[in-house]
């Protein structure tokens, strides 16, 4: 089973970057969509962002977009979330999160990287 590895967070002061990672254990794994999920201390998960392998369409959350850029390395199989301006509201887990080829349910998840955002 393909696993997703996210790596990448850690503690910053508001109008502050960080760029997260996602990184399959395969490297040859393809994907139909890669895409990022936030879980915030007491509230449900939520998406973010979302990049289509084949058609390379991206997908924001009206809450993060003009902020939040979702990406791929092709050659690294490698995809990012560049995070400019973080908010507080932006302090959550971060998942990265697949699906296969030609489907919309994501069945590949990652264990998550912790982002918080705070004076």
């Amino acid at each position: 089973q393909v696993k997703l590895v996210e790596s990448g967070g850690g503690l910053v002061q508001p109008g502050d970057s960080l760029r997260l990672s996602c990184a399959p254990s395969e490297l040859a794994a393809v994907f139909g969509a890669t895409a990022w999920f936030r879980q915030a201390p007491g509230k449900e998960r939520e998406f973010v962002a979302r990049l289509d392998w084949t058609t390379s369409i991206t997908h924001y959350s009206s809450s993060i977009k003009d902020r939040f850029t979702i990406s791929r390395d092709n050659a690294k199989n490698t995809v990012y979330l560049q995070m400019n301006n973080l908010k507080p509201d932006d302090t959550a887990v971060y998942y990265c999160a697949a699906t296969k080829p030609r489907r919309t349910t994501y069945d590949y998840w990652g264990q998550g990287t912790q982002v918080t955002v705070s004076s």
